[in-house]
């Protein structure tokens, strides 16, 4: 995030609805992180810095959910919440600073889609979600980020946008320990939305051109 963007930007990677939750959402993070915030910035610790631990985070959980140990999982399952964590301190961290901007909201949303690709082939990998369910999953979300990105340049951002990785994520335990074989007719359910998402952002992109 470079200091020379502006804190407003005039294109979002966002749908109108999630930016106006997402502005929300910062506000009650920059709330509660604010000491936290503050020693990162006294400690010259960047939005960029914490958009790199959040990936190195969540590369992580790729690298230790398939060893033989007893901790493994549970050390894996604490990098993928240490990612999340950090991928939602950034964006008010780069508000404070006045950092905040194009650039930033691209870095991290390319962040977002590595880790929701790097552990959906961990799970296919190690057999915790079937092939099919998890690369079509994992083929319309890649697809509606992109067409999101599109939409947003050309001036016709989505109205609103399902990007259900936190959902995914905090199933992961669930399906380790409580409901085995749930996780795919999750995988199935939002792979129909993210579809359809993709449909009509095909359709509007190509309106517009």
């Amino acid at each position: 995030m470079s200091s020379n963007e502006k804190t407003e930007s005039k294109v979002s990677v966002y749908a109108r609805g999630e930016q106006t939750m997402m502005d929300s959402s910062q506000a009650q993070r920059h709330w509660l992180f604010l000491p936290l915030l503050k020693l990162f910035i006294k400690c010259r610790i960047t939005p960029n810095h914490l958009t790199c631990f959040s990936l190195f985070c969540g590369i992580g959980f790729c690298f230790t959910y398939g060893l033989s140990w007893h901790l493994a999982k549970p050390l894996a399952f604490g990098l993928l919440f240490m990612h999340v964590l950090l991928d939602g301190i950034d964006g008010p961290l780069a508000r404070m600073t006045g950092t905040a901007g194009n650039r930033g909201s691209f870095t991290d949303t390319t962040s977002d889609q590595l880790i929701v690709a790097f552990t959906t082939m961990t799970l296919i990998h190690y057999g915790l979600i079937h092939v099919l369910p998890g690369s079509l999953y994992l083929f319309f979300y890649t697809l509606v980020v992109v067409f999101a990105m599109i939409r947003s340049s050309l001036a016709i951002p989505y109205s609103w946008l399902i990007r259900p990785r936190l959902i995914v994520y905090a199933w992961f335990p669930v399906e380790v320990y409580l409901f085995p074989g749930t996780l795919n007719y999750l995988l199935w359910f939002f792979t129909l939305l993210l579809g359809w998402k993709s449909l009509t952002g095909f359709y509007k992109i190509r309106k517009k051109l």
